[in-house]
């Protein structure tokens, strides 16, 4: 089983289930490579995730699209 690192678990605290179900694929994604962080986007009709290449892992940074 992948363990997400302590910044990703802590971003899930208090967040709505929903988003936590959208979100961890991603997360585990990231954790499994270990080479890239992700983007949480905010769209007009809800959330996104993706890795971004730009982002070091570890790291979640959220964005409007």
């Amino acid at each position: 089983m992948i363990q997400l690192p302590a910044s990703y678990e802590e971003y899930l605290v208090g967040k709505d289930p929903s988003f936590v179900d959208m979100v961890r694929p991603v997360l585990l994604q990231s954790a499994a490579d270990q080479l890239h962080g992700v983007r949480v986007l905010f769209v007009p009709r809800g959330h996104q995730a993706h890795l971004d290449d730009t982002i070091p892992y570890g790291t979640i940074v959220e964005d409007i699209d």
